[in-house]
């Protein structure tokens, strides 16, 4: 089931409220996925890298000593930041387990989130210049709340609400997924790939490592992949319809570009309405129009398609 979605604007020099639209679009489609909610969103970028850190599950039970831990995972993990190599210009606390860091660094990414996850029950969500994930159990206004999204001004962003049907109702099975250690790419998608544990295989060969057992991951993963090696966006995408097996819709996001693909069945649904400030994507027309007060056309992409927008 799963519902997916995706804005990008096309001025407003990335001051748009995209925190509060992609809650209204992925919040009109609760019915899809209810278990829980995630975000990929966009900032302008800047010189600086954000480094956004899960310090334990919300589904960790709170015992007596739950916040002395909590307190002692992200001392260390601020530690090993800076051990690691990294200047840390600030930190906010998001809740009583994520925060965010602004950090200047200029060395190896992987090396950088995996000293910082060599803390126990830590996980970084994101890292990149524009980048910043966030996803947590409940629908879209419950996530949007509790980590004050209504205000986040940016460009562009990505969103997904889960149905739990093979996998735990954890935050580590929620999407959308981070390009690990890739900068500033993430995908969401809808549907399931046939040859998920070939390309997981190939990909763990050549030194990539997976966080959950989601094939999400593997698109974020292999697209990032190829565009390191030079291809753009677009030209992964493409490829990806030739070597990706499988019944898909998915909607993958970079610094300065939204696309979307549809594998040659195109059974899962996506509806589209491309307008002169705006594009806007999703699992059912619903959810554009609760971001757009005026009469539109929309239209569904056919099979085998591949659309990039930059900013």
């Amino acid at each position: 089931m799963c519902g997916i979605a995706g804005i990008i604007y096309r001025n407003g020099n990335g001051g748009r409220r995209i925190g509060r639209d992609m809650t209204s679009m992925l919040q009109s489609m609760k019915h899809r996925g209810p278990d829980s909610t995630g975000f990929a969103l966009y900032r302008a970028p800047g010189q600086e890298l954000i480094i956004r850190v899960k310090l334990a599950d919300s589904t960790e039970p709170r015992e007596v000593d739950f916040d002395e831990k909590v307190r002692w995972r992200r001392s260390e993990a601020e530690s090993r930041l800076r051990a690691a190599g990294a200047k840390v210009l600030s930190t906010d606390s998001i809740n009583d387990y994520t925060f965010t860091a602004t950090i200047e660094y200029h060395g190896d990414l992987k090396h950088l989130a995996e000293y910082v996850e060599s803390v126990p029950h830590t996980e970084v969500l994101s890292l990149g210049h524009s980048l910043e994930i966030v996803k947590d159990l409940g629908d879209a206004s419950t996530v949007s709340s509790a980590y004050e999204l209504d205000e986040y001004i940016g460009s562009h962003g990505i969103g997904h609400c889960r149905m739990a049907t093979e996998s735990d109702v954890d935050i580590a099975n929620a999407h959308p997924y981070w390009a690990y250690p890739f900068s500033d790419v993430a995908v969401v998608h809808n549907g399931q790939l046939t040859n998920y544990h070939q390309w997981r295989r190939r990909l763990e060969a050549k030194g990539h490592r997976f966080a959950s057992m989601c094939d999400s991951e593997i698109i974020a993963v292999y697209l990032a992949d190829r565009m390191a090696g030079g291809e753009s966006l677009e030209e992964a995408m493409r490829q990806s319809l030739e070597d990706l097996d499988g019944v898909f819709t998915y909607i993958c996001v970079s610094e300065d570009a939204l696309g979307v693909a549809k594998d040659e069945l195109a059974a899962k649904p996506l509806v589209l309405y491309e307008g002169d400030d705006m594009v806007a994507l999703a699992s059912e027309e619903m959810a554009i129009r609760a971001v757009i007060d005026r009469e539109i056309e929309t239209y569904d992409p056919y099979e085998s398609t591949v659309m990039v927008w930059k900013l």
